[in-house]
């Protein structure tokens, strides 16, 4: 049975081959990409078009411009109100039917 050094030298020699082969494999490979491109009068855009990267430019203005929710919850001490959403004011308590606001 092989110690642990010889299998860490295996592992490192077979990952040495690997790089190598991977590295004329792909070279071969972008060749004949480039020959089939000239061939066919190709760009790199028509093969691959630029992403635009981001939200589109409508998208990002309508999502922030969004009404405030109403108030659902209202302490009758300071009159400030939560619409419910979000972290709960320390005021509410663990009851917070008792500060409902009535609906109508």
């Amino acid at each position: 049975m092989a110690t642990y050094k010889e299998l860490i030298a295996q592992k490192q020699a077979i990952e040495a081959q690997l790089e190598e082969a991977r590295a004329s494999e792909v070279a071969s490979v972008i060749e004949q990409i480039r020959d089939l491109m000239a061939q066919y009068d190709l760009l790199p855009e028509d093969v691959a078009p630029r992403r635009r990267r981001g939200r589109p430019v409508g998208a990002a203005s309508a999502q922030r411009e969004k009404a405030p929710l109403p108030p659902k919850y209202m302490d009758p001490k300071t009159a400030k109100t939560w619409s419910g959403r979000g972290r709960a004011p320390a005021w509410l308590g663990k009851r917070p039917e008792r500060f409902l606001i009535p609906q109508e």
